[in-house]
């Protein structure tokens, strides 16, 4: 795992997951092994940023006083066009079912994925 792709949590506008090429599942969390069947070392790959919105979570209280500016905010899961889900951040007016598309916002100090409707 040492040639491994720069994403948001290195300050890169990039989503990076892993596609194992033993069984073909992917994954989101970098793992040195396939946690399907086990296979060691998967393939990271970058995502497109497209997807679906699985669920929505309007956050109207800061949790930390760095989020507080930021108040209220929308924290998303999204199903992804590759296969895995992830969380992060988007569009207050999100609702399950919509089609998004991910870009890169500052918050609380930090570049994160922020998902928007799809046009």
């Amino acid at each position: 795992m040492s040639d491994r792709l720069a994403d948001w949590t290195k300050g890169v506008e990039a989503i990076v997951y892993q596609s194992c090429g033993a069984c073909g599942k992917v994954q989101y969390f970098r793992r040195s092994f396939c946690a399907a069947c086990g296979a060691p070392e998967p393939a990271e790959k970058r995502a497109s940023g497209a997807g679906t919105v699985y669920a929505t979570s309007l956050v109207c209280r800061a949790a930390t006083p760095e989020t507080r500016a930021h108040v209220p905010y929308n924290i998303v899961l999204v199903d992804t066009a590759e296969g895995f889900r992830m969380m992060a951040h988007g569009d207050n007016d999100l609702a399950i079912g919509d089609a998004v598309i991910a870009r890169y916002q500052p918050f609380a100090g930090r570049l994160v994925p922020y998902f928007a409707k799809a046009k």
